[in-house]
């Protein structure tokens, strides 16, 4: 369908990664950092130059955008969901990407730092890949195809289709957000204005993946009171906050229950933020499973762990709460099996195998699915992600488009 059309990921992407866009976990702000905006303004202005004209940027960082329906009658109004935010995991600060053109498979050194390899042994996938265009940092930071490479189809998609009135589809809704890396994507997420039937997000890693169905996740925020006391006068007065956090996360399942230790199907309990002194210590923990009825059986022993590590320091004291953070997309999506089908269609007439897959994460698909958006996840060819050796292929990215391309058309009808 569009293989005479000269995709625009590549240059997109290098362009998107240069504007930093890191998502701040510790602001209460809505984004929580501001130079979010600034990729979001440029796509604004990008969109605006495509003909789409209601693209708009509002307060909370959220970029809103029509591609109009070139058909007469009324067919459901689909959505495609990027975020713009990149994981605070990993310096996003001045990345340089590099494109590697006809990759021949050999490992790729980084060169602002020799240390960091990129290799077929490490990464598995990279081998179906040789002979792309592969694009990578430059070793001092993440690239960010996490998720600027989804965000780079969406706009491939919607030059496109503004350039190609003759490929029939119905209304068409874009969805960029900021703070997905931090699990609040679409806290503030206008769904009236938004006006879409079912959607995907572009937020996928391997080609022919199709993803429906994602952990459900809770946070757990935990303080420990100890007892302050001046250090020289501290005997039989001062209970340490601090001590008592480590003997807790000593305490904690060395051998399993923790995403080190786990795969597949099975769900983890993950600190994943400390701090604070000898009076209070604060601990972070994110907690995973496919089977939302899990978590609470974890919070309850992980809990119970720490309530008896507390029990053995008297004067000392904790609290325990519990934040629902995102539910598996699945509960909803077996309601709407159509909107799993479609995608499917959509691979196979793209030339792909398309495999049904759960992923060891959310997406804001999963939140949106529950808000009234049923919202799988497509594929982009981001991997590696969050880390110095992420890695996109361009072909992978273009193939994305195509799949776009043909939900959009099965819509129509």
């Amino acid at each position: 369908m569009i293989n005479n059309y000269q995709h625009t990921v590549a240059e997109r992407l290098m362009r998107y990664v240069q504007v930093e866009t890191q998502s701040n976990p510790f602001s209460e702000t809505q984004p929580s950092s501001e130079n979010q905006k600034d990729l979001s303004r440029m796509l604004v202005t990008e969109l605006h130059e495509l003909g789409i004209t209601d693209a708009e940027l509002d307060e909370h960082g959220y970029v809103y955008a029509t591609i109009p329906s070139n058909i007469e009658q009324d067919v459901p109004v689909l959505c495609f969901c990027a975020h713009v935010d990149t994981a605070p995991d990993c310096s996003g600060t001045n990345v340089k990407p590099i494109l590697h053109q006809k990759w021949d498979g050999s490992d790729i050194v980084l060169p602002d730092d020799n240390s960091i390899v990129i290799s077929t042994k490490k990464h598995p996938y990279l081998s179906e890949r040789i002979g792309d265009d592969i694009i990578t940092a430059s070793g001092l930071t993440l690239l960010g195809a996490d998720d600027k490479a989804g965000v780079a189809v969406i706009m491939d998609l919607a030059e496109y289709l503004m350039k190609h009135p003759e490929v029939k589809h119905g209304k068409i809704r874009i969805l960029f957000t900021p703070d997905e890396e931090i699990g609040r994507g679409v806290n503030a997420v206008d769904m009236n204005k938004l006006g879409a039937d079912f959607g995907y997000t572009l937020d996928g890693g391997e080609r022919g993946h199709l993803e429906g169905e994602s952990f459900s996740a809770d946070g757990v925020t935990i303080r420990i009171h100890g007892v302050s006391a001046h250090p020289g006068y501290a005997k039989g007065k001062l209970v340490n906050a601090l001590k008592i956090a480590g003997q807790f996360m000593d305490a904690l399942p060395k051998d399993s229950w923790s995403p080190e230790m786990t795969e597949g199907s099975e769900g983890f309990v993950h600190p994943i933020h400390i701090s604070g002194a000898a009076e209070i210590t604060t601990l972070q923990f994110i907690i995973r499973d496919h089977k939302t009825e899990l978590l609470h059986v974890y919070e309850e022993r992980l809990e119970n762990i720490l309530k008896d590590v507390v029990a053995q320091w008297p004067g000392a004291r904790y609290e325990f709460t519990v934040k629902e953070q995102y539910r598996n997309m699945k509960e909803i999506l077996d309601t709407r099996p159509e909107v799993m089908d479609i995608a499917e269609k959509a691979y196979l007439q793209a030339g792909l195998n398309p495999q049904r897959i759960s992923i060891r994460g959310g997406t804001d698909g999963s939140r949106l699915s529950f808000m009234g958006l049923p919202c799988p996840n497509i594929f982009t060819g981001e991997m590696g992600i969050h880390s110095k050796e992420e890695y996109c292929s361009v072909q992978d990215m273009a193939k994305a488009v195509e799949v776009c391309v043909h939900i959009s058309t099965i819509v129509a009808g």
